[in-house]
């Protein structure tokens, strides 16, 4: 592409690459997009509660096989054993410590090849967002939160859950019932999926398209080697963090999609759920707003299980004498 004049390289970039990669990217979703939908307006018809539950296992069900096929067993293998260290310790009060050893086993049994590496890879993020909610589960058990162990269906719909069991985000077992529950369609939860949307695929083609050539293409700026291996290192590394933006987008987009990540205020119902903030991280602040706003559910998540069951956090809150001295 050096010989190419930039007008050429553009022509070439969006026939070549943008247009391709959003087809190809819609192509891959498009199923997990209508199901997530479907799933929003059956549960505004009123159903029994307990096929809300069963139809989101279904739901949850038909989008791993669609994306993992038969290796989908391995993720219903982990849900399946969590639920039973959850029933069987229904009694005591250590039962998210019992299910975080429970998942630690069980993940580093797979990565030491329990599965074969490329299939345990691909699995990966599924696995992780059972494992958290299932640990998430736990301890709101323990401190009360949820006030009994649920039933195998109300458990097996918030893992399964359409709208977070591919790609996420974690959310909590309450957030996962008033999503059954099944809020009414507005324009501002059209507008918050369509916005994600948008978010996501300028973040894929950033990714793709757009970080590789960075440099000199984009920004015109050239120099010696050893400049231009920062530089190389700097496109990389921007590639990586839009890859992470697109999944945290289009998770936004899955879970709004099928009536979940809203927050209410009296009577009024917003849809603001955020999973990354790519400001925050590519101008930070401080080094806690990167990991932060890297992925918010994850650090809500970590914030749940670090919490003792009377409610203080485990983490010793800075005293007086830690705080630096003025200048």
């Amino acid at each position: 592409m050096a010989a190419f004049s930039r007008r050429e390289f553009y022509e070439q970039l969006v026939q070549g690459c943008v247009v391709p990669t959003a087809l190809q990217g819609l192509e891959q979703v498009w199923v997990l997009l209508l199901v997530c939908l479907g799933c929003r307006l059956l549960w505004r018809m009123g159903l029994p509660p307990a096929i809300k539950h069963l139809l989101t296992v279904a739901g949850g069900f038909f989008c791993l096989h669609h994306f993992f096929g038969l290796q989908m067993v391995w993720v219903v293998l982990l849900s399946l054993l969590c639920y039973l260290v959850l029933f069987l310790c229904r009694h005591s009060q250590q039962r998210g410590v019992l299910l975080s050893v429970t998942v630690l086993i069980y993940l580093l049994m797979g990565e030491m090849h329990m599965v074969d590496t490329v299939s345990w890879h691909k699995m990966r993020g599924a696995q992780m967002i059972v494992a958290m909610k299932a640990v998430s589960l736990g301890f709101d058990v323990d401190r009360g939160v949820v006030r009994s162990v649920p039933s195998p269906v109300e458990f097996m719909g918030y893992v399964y859950f359409v709208g977070t069991v591919i790609f996420g985000p974690w959310i909590s077992f309450s957030s996962y019932l008033q999503a059954v529950n099944g809020r009414k369609l507005t324009f501002s939860w059209l507008r918050r999926v369509g916005r994600s949307l948008v978010l996501c695929t300028l973040c894929l083609l950033a990714s793709t398209c757009v970080s590789p050539y960075l440099f000199p293409y984009f920004i015109p700026i050239y120099g010696d080697r050893l400049l231009r291996q920062w530089l190389r290192a700097y496109e990389n590394t921007s590639s990586f963090h839009f890859s992470n933006y697109f999944v945290g987008f289009l998770s936004e987009v899955t879970a709004v999609l099928s009536g979940a990540g809203f927050s209410e205020d009296k009577d009024h119902v917003h849809w603001d759920l955020s999973v990354s903030r790519p400001l925050n991280v590519e101008i930070p602040r401080s080094m806690v707003d990167v990991v932060t706003s890297w992925n918010l559910p994850m650090s809500r998540w970590m914030h749940t299980c670090k919490r003792r069951p009377d409610g203080r956090s485990m983490m010793r809150e800075p005293s007086v004498t830690d705080r630096p001295s003025s200048l």
